[in-house]
């Protein structure tokens, strides 16, 4: 779950800084919200920043956020992705 708590614990970091929300896996809707906060990342658009990543940074992010997504799969196979399969 290294990869799932260290997803979180970025995205929790940049909602404190604008008073959003904080995510969690305590609950099968807080598992749901970052499911699809890991389908929104993984979307081509933003995994590539618009084209503007270079091939490294892209492969990196997207290994980062698959490993992010399959440790949530695996704690709950009932969360729905749309971009991860």
């Amino acid at each position: 779950m290294k990869a799932l708590n260290a997803y979180i614990d970025q995205k929790n970091r940049w909602n404190a800084l604008f008073n959003g929300r904080q995510f969690e896996i305590t609950t099968s809707a807080g598992r749901q919200q970052v499911a699809d906060s890991l389908d929104s990342d993984l979307s081509p658009e933003n995994l590539t920043c618009d084209g503007e990543l270079p091939r490294s940074q892209v492969q990196a992010r997207y290994r980062q956020l698959t490993a992010a997504a399959r440790e949530l799969k695996q704690l709950d196979p009932s969360v729905k992705f749309y971009e991860f399969a």
